[in-house]
């Protein structure tokens, strides 16, 4: 069965993503999109500045924009993902559920909330089910799903493969995140060429939290977080996509080398439309991952790791991750694909 869904905030940049992966995808048909009132009325062809290197799909590019309301929006609509700025989300996204709509959302509002499930599909699945007590607790007939930052989804899930492995003590992080994280007018090009911005705005609260929720146990009430400390380090590079990150992790076991990598590499995937054949790919090079060149592994939901070495209480790594597809429009749309495989719609 194919599910009807919506796009709110369709003309951003993640909106654009979620259309470019949405339109070919399986499970799912779009019915509506939203943006903001300067948009609504116009096709979406008139209303957006594409920027994707393919071109709109025929029958989204001649789809009326809405306003960003439940009330407009189609009653067949059965699942609604949302890019909208986190200011935006946390005023509208609650609507939409207490309309009944399921919402996938990017948005970094609510992320934290004791009774949002936050959700790698390929890490913690079961969190999902955390959508029962949201029902019970806020009388919704709808759902709020969140995915993390897309810093966090790169370095989430060689995390988790090694904390299966050696239980995690203490991770410590260096991000070198590409400019199309912080949107097409983010970063200047004045500011950015040339140049390493070494401080990005909350992003390193993002990590250390959202991190330790993700890692931790569902014991079919709440989540109970993990408890690893978490200190992050957020840098800007003038590299278009692709967040590289160095990772220092220590466990409370002894792991080798080696013993880490036959720990990423044997480190499930899942059968979704989205979810790539090798969830993480494991480079034996030192100068590995790059951006340009392993960005767009798996159709860029592959985490790619190289660099594993010993350190005096554990491991250090390089991970990398496309930022905007396995980091952003990806993530939700994956996290929708769940939904479905997980009997919600």
């Amino acid at each position: 069965m194919t599910v009807s869904v919506g796009i709110l905030g369709a003309t951003g940049a993640v909106g654009q993503r979620l259309i470019q992966l949405i339109d070919p995808n399986p499970d799912f048909e779009i019915e509506a999109l939203t943006a903001s009132e300067s948009s609504v009325g116009k096709s979406y062809r008139d209303a957006s500045k594409w920027r994707i290197d393919m071109p709109i799909p025929d029958d989204v590019a001649e789809t009326e924009v809405l306003a960003t309301e439940p009330d407009v929006v189609p009653d067949d609509v059965d699942l609604i993902f949302s890019s909208l700025p986190s200011s935006v989300g946390e005023a509208v996204e609650p609507d939409f559920c207490e309309a009944g709509y399921i919402v996938s959302s990017n948005s970094s509002n609510a992320r934290s909330d004791d009774d949002v499930p936050l959700v790698i599909p390929e890490v913690n699945a079961d969190h999902m089910d955390l959508i029962e007590v949201q029902r019970d607790e806020r009388g919704w007939d709808g759902a709020l799903i969140k995915n993390p930052n897309c810093s966090t989804i790169t370095m989430v899930p060689p995390l988790a493969a090694l904390d299966e492995a050696a239980t995690l003590e203490r991770i410590e992080v260096a991000t070198l995140q590409a400019v199309s994280g912080a949107g097409y007018s983010g970063v200047s090009s004045m500011e950015i060429i040339d140049n390493a911005i070494p401080h990005i705005g909350k992003e390193e609260k993002k990590m250390e939290t959202e991190s330790r929720k993700l890692l931790g146990e569902f014991d079919g009430a709440e989540v109970h977080w993990h408890d690893a400390d978490v200190a992050a380090s957020c840098n800007r590079i003038p590299t278009i996509d692709g967040h590289l990150e160095n990772v220092w992790a220590d466990t409370e076991e002894e792991l080798s080398p080696s013993e880490a990598e036959e720990a990423l590499e044997a480190y499930p995937s899942l059968d979704l439309p989205s979810s790539p054949d090798q969830l993480i790919e494991v480079f034996d090079e030192p100068d590995r991952p790059q951006p340009r060149m392993d960005r767009n592994l798996g159709d860029g939901m592959t985490v790619s790791v190289g660099g594993v070495q010993e350190t005096t209480h554990g491991l250090q790594f390089n991970c990398l991750a496309h930022n905007t597809l396995r980091g952003a429009a990806g993530a939700s749309v994956l996290n929708g694909e769940l939904l479905v495989d997980s009997g919600y719609l």
